[in-house]
């Protein structure tokens, strides 16, 4: 299995600590990590940049992860390969709605470094010819 393959993370939170936390777990592990602030931020960062894994909160002011993966679905041409994992610490009553937009991992938070280090080594897998 080849593992050279650096992947991009969009981290979306509007919590800063949270964020900074985010991008020093994905940057340790190897990989490049990129910052919103919010839904809004993302969806304009999205249209810019290409990247592998979004690690998507739901609450967030201006435009939550909810609506940003509805945003997504809309606009296929946009992030077509990108893979959305939700990371919240109330998933759960929004679990019916991710289900319904094809969202099929959410981690709860607080994430644990090993969660994101199998979510890499996932991702890796599955980007594999």
């Amino acid at each position: 299995m080849s593992t050279d393959r650096q992947l991009r993370f969009l981290v979306v939170d509007d919590n800063e600590d949270i964020r900074d936390v985010f991008c020093r777990l994905v940057e340790r592990a190897g990989h490049d990590a990129s910052t919103a602030y919010d839904g809004q931020d993302a969806v304009e960062i999205l249209q810019r940049e290409r990247f592998d894994v979004m690690l998507l909160d739901l609450t967030m002011p201006r435009m939550t992860g909810v609506e940003v993966v509805r945003w997504l679905r809309d606009r296929p041409d946009v992030a077509p390969e990108l893979r959305i994992v939700v990371i919240s610490a109330w998933a759960g009553e929004n679990r019916a709605v991710l289900q319904e937009l094809g969202i099929t991992t959410v981690m709860q938070k607080p994430l644990r470094i090993q969660q994101l280090t199998d979510l890499i080594a996932e991702t890796l897998r599955d980007l594999e010819p």
